[in-house]
């Protein structure tokens, strides 16, 4: 059980996935009151942080670092350091580093807070005009094994499903889809939310593939499917 008596040791701070307007005040706050913040990529973050002149430590945390830096930033917080987790854009811990150390930071007793914010997921979901009232996020599909699986399993699906897909992967993906689903059920692909070039595509998934591949992909790509039978 939370005691809201504590302080806070560790926030979940999600940063804007594309425009930097899209930030909250809370989460700005948040940022300019912690002791340190905790980065995934510190290039990118410190871009935000200068565009609303944050100045505070930033210190790496990625996949590739997490396990070996871990122990010690819940030391740090267990003496009192405050810290903010932030990614490179979205909520931490959706597909972006945050689980070990929110279940790290937890296990020590200490208290974990998520400020709510942008998810990439969210907006291309609701506008894709497919039910919202039950869906699964899948994350990112295997690369290479369990794939097959993977979207065979997506294709019995009866709710809407959201997934992430990088821009090389995307026409791939929508083939995989073809082969398994057919050509007729229903797609929606967004791709650079947000951003200047944002651009959604929704229908069958033999409209959708046809417009990806008459043209290079770029951006960050979000993926709803209609869900099967309906």
């Amino acid at each position: 059980m939370n005691d809201r008596k504590i302080p806070v040791s560790l926030f979940l701070v999600p940063t804007p996935i594309g425009n930097l307007a899209d930030i909250t005040l809370r989460s700005l706050d948040v940022l300019r009151t912690v002791n340190t913040i905790l980065a995934e990529d510190t290039r990118t973050s410190g871009t935000l942080l200068r565009h609303y002149q944050i100045d505070k430590p930033l210190r790496s945390f990625h996949i590739f670092n997490e396990h070996k830096v871990l122990r010690s930033l819940v030391d740090r917080m267990k003496k009192g350091e405050v810290m903010a987790l932030v990614t490179d854009a979205g909520t931490p811990g959706i597909s972006d580093p945050g689980f070990l150390i929110i279940r790290e930071t937890l296990a020590e007793g200490l208290l974990v807070e998520c400020l709510p914010g942008p998810t990439a997921f969210v907006p291309a979901l609701v506008k894709s005009g497919f039910p919202t009232d039950r869906f699964v996020f899948e994350g990112f599909l295997p690369h290479k094994k369990g794939r097959q699986t993977a979207i065979r399993q997506i294709a019995d699906e009866e709710r809407t499903v959201v997934l992430y897909e990088s821009p090389h992967r995307l026409v791939k993906t929508l083939e995989q889809m073809m082969e398994v689903m057919g050509g007729e059920r229903k797609v929606s692909v967004s791709r650079e939310l947000t951003k200047i070039f944002e651009e959604t595509i929704t229908g069958s998934v033999t409209e959708v593939l046809a417009h990806f591949k008459s043209k290079e992909v770029k951006g960050e790509i979000v993926v709803v499917i209609d869900g099967k039978g309906k």
